[in-house]
C-alpha cells in the first residue's frame, strides 16, 4: 500500500470551512432538500431478491429514521472535526521552538483529523442519496445490473447501491 505525503500544509488548507472556531463548534442542522422528507412510498415497490419477504412500512420507516439519524450524527462528525482542524490550524504558527518531532506530530493530527472529517462527509453524501432514493426511484435496485440488492443487505447496510455479485466484482478490479 503507498501513502501519499503532502509536501506543505497549504494543500490542506481550503478543506477548512472559514468560519471562526466559535461557529464551527455549533452542530448543523441537516438541510431539508439533503434529507428528503418522508413520502408516500409503497413498501410493495421497493425490490427484494427471491426468497426473501417483502419490505413492510415499519421496516420502510425503520429504516429511513436510521438514515436520517446517521445524517445528523455525521453532520455532527464534520463540525467537530473542522473545529479541531481550525484550532489546529490557529495553532500551527505557534510553533516557535518546536523540534522536529513536535512539528511532525502536528502535521500528523491535522492529516487524520482532515482524513476523518473527508469521510464522514462522504458517509454523509452517501447517506443523503440513499434517502434520496428512498423517497424517488432506485432504492433497493443494482446501479450495475439493475438487480435488486437484497432486503437483508440493505438492512444491514442501508447506503448500498450495489448488489453482492457486483460489489465483489469492484473489489476484485
Amino acid at each position: 500500500m503507498t501513502t501519499r505525503r503532502k509536501t506543505s500544509t497549504a494543500a490542506a488548507r481550503p478543506a477548512v470551512s472559514s468560519r471562526t472556531h466559535a461557529a464551527a463548534a455549533t452542530p448543523r442542522t441537516v438541510a431539508t432538500a439533503a434529507v428528503p422528507e418522508p413520502g408516500p412510498l409503497d413498501p410493495a415497490d421497493l425490490p427484494v431478491r427471491p426468497g426473501e419477504d417483502p419490505w413492510t412500512a415499519e421496516e420502510v420507516v425503520e429504516l429511513r429514521d436510521e438514515l436520517t439519524a446517521e445524517a445528523q450524527r455525521l453532520s455532527l462528525e464534520i463540525d467537530t472535526a473542522e473545529a479541531a482542524i481550525s484550532g489546529m490550524m490557529r495553532d500551527s504558527g505557534d510553533g516557535a521552538g518546536d523540534d522536529q518531532v513536535d512539528a511532525g506530530t502536528k502535521n500528523i493530527s491535522r492529516e487524520h483529523e482532515l482524513a476523518l472529517a473527508n469521510n464522514a462527509r462522504d458517509m454523509l453524501a452517501q447517506t443523503e442519496r440513499a434517502l434520496g432514493r428512498l423517497k424517488g426511484t432506485g432504492f433497493g435496485l443494482c446501479e450495475s445490473c439493475g438487480n435488486a440488492v437484497g432486503k437483508a443487505r440493505l438492512q444491514a447496510f442501508p447506503r448500498a447501491t450495489l448488489c453482492v455479485q457486483c460489489k465483489a466484482k469492484q473489489e476484485r478490479r
